[in-house]
């Protein structure tokens, strides 16, 4: 298990489970914790998910996959136990999701 800290320094477990099911549906992102871990700390803007989950989102001039990206890590945060659900990259983010907070 791994974990990261978020923009706030809290800390952010990823479970094995987690990675693979990552890594599964959206393969761009095998060996990619770097970004992951760059994105959940100093993140671009942190927007609010449909079930209360916060997505961190990130501009990358280059990426594994082409330039110009946006990586989104999608984390629960939780009383006890904090986990991240899901991570990918995508062309341009969503920007009808309330906005938590920006840079």
């Amino acid at each position: 298990m791994t974990s990261f800290l978020d923009y706030k320094g809290r800390k952010i477990r990823l479970t094995e489970e987690r990675w693979k099911h990552i890594n599964e549906r959206h393969p761009e992102t095998i060996r990619q914790e770097k970004f992951i871990k760059e994105t959940m700390s100093i993140p671009d803007f942190i927007q609010e998910g449909n079930k209360g989950e916060l997505l961190a989102i990130k501009r990358f001039k280059k990426t594994p996959i082409s330039e110009n990206k946006y990586l989104v890590v999608v984390y629960k945060l939780e009383n006890i136990d904090s986990f991240l659900v899901t991570a990918y990259f995508t062309r341009r983010p969503s920007f009808r999701r309330k906005l938590i907070w920006k840079r």
